[in-house]
């Protein structure tokens, strides 16, 4: 399977799908969530799908999206959903429900040459969309020590993110990094707690920093909300407590911070209503039979004006 798609009936739930209603998919992949939705919209009903990855474009050409008169994908990073949604002829204030799946697909972690993964040996690419120019290796080669140390920490949580990120400064000097495995040599011997943690901290961090994800999730999550039609759901899994915290902040309070706004009577203006005060997470029969299903958190909002 491209994806197993995670939370998949808590998702649908939580969408409230109409046969006749407009619904985005914003991380489309191999269409694991995408294939249900569609299944409960009638020939009136539409599906926007985006993804900026060429290997979810072929999949979109398959069925049964291809057989669906109200299926549209677009190729796109999620943080252009308006402009892109307006491109399709999708108004804001239009929209019924809209999901995002974050983080990386199984099949980009699983596929050597995107460079994902500690576990194969493969060009430090790590690029969701392949058309991008900036590749892990140019974040490693050229950032200054300052930076590497901001993505490391920030991105990452790595402990000795200042060790880390000097070691990577000396390491190219000598050699530019070029592979996965020329950054896991370097690690080996900065290691602190268990291995297979920190090395996915820093893969992760790298992987943040090339395609900008909290931009991004924060374009989107703007985008979003515009583009939702008043009582329309908002449906977010993350899999990380940076991209979390994004997401609950915005929904708890239309801002990044999560510091409540108030109007000139002192009501606090709130553009979601909290479906899900605490994040729905997979059952433990999920988690047996998807183990990347384990951090995995979901969110509801629905739109109030």
């Amino acid at each position: 399977m491209y994806h197993a798609p995670v939370l998949l009936s808590e998702s649908l739930e939580a969408l409230q799908i109409r046969p006749d209603g407009a619904y985005v998919d914003a991380t489309f992949g191999g269409g694991g969530h995408a294939a249900p939705i569609l299944n409960r919209l009638g020939d009136n009903g539409r599906l926007y799908a985006f993804d900026q990855d060429e290997d979810a474009q072929a999949n979109a050409a398959k069925a049964p999206f291809s057989e669906h008169p109200g299926f549209v994908f677009i190729r796109s990073n999620f943080r252009f959903l308006k402009r892109q949604l307006r491109a399709a002829g999708a108004r804001p204030g239009s929209v019924q429900g809209i999901l995002a799946d974050l983080g990386v697909s199984s099949h980009q972690l699983d596929t050597p040459e995107r460079g994902f993964s500690y576990r194969f040996s493969a060009d430090l690419d790590m690029r969701m969309n392949p058309d991008d120019e900036r590749s892990a290796a140019d974040v490693l080669n050229t950032y200054t020590q300052d930076d590497l140390q901001r993505v490391f920490g920030n991105y990452g949580e790595v402990r000795n993110a200042r060790t880390l990120a000097q070691a990577c400064v000396q390491q190219r000097e000598r050699s530019p990094f070029r592979t996965t495995g020329d950054l896991v040599a370097l690690c080996e011997k900065m290691v602190m707690g268990e291995r297979w943690r920190y090395l996915s901290q820093v893969f992760q961090a790298l992987r943040m920093e090339v395609n900008d994800e909290t931009g991004a999730l924060q374009d989107f999550l703007k985008d979003a909300t515009e583009m939702l039609a008043t009582g329309g759901r908002l449906v977010v899994i993350t899999y990380h407590s940076i991209e979390d915290r994004i997401v609950k902040n915005w929904l708890k309070a239309g801002n990044f911070e999560g510091t409540p706004k108030q109007d000139f009577y002192g009501n606090i203006e709130r553009p979601f209503l909290l479906i899900t005060k605490k994040p729905i997470e997979p059952q433990a029969e999920e988690i047996k039979e998807n183990p990347r299903a384990r951090s995995a958190k979901l969110r509801v909002g629905e739109k109030k004006v």
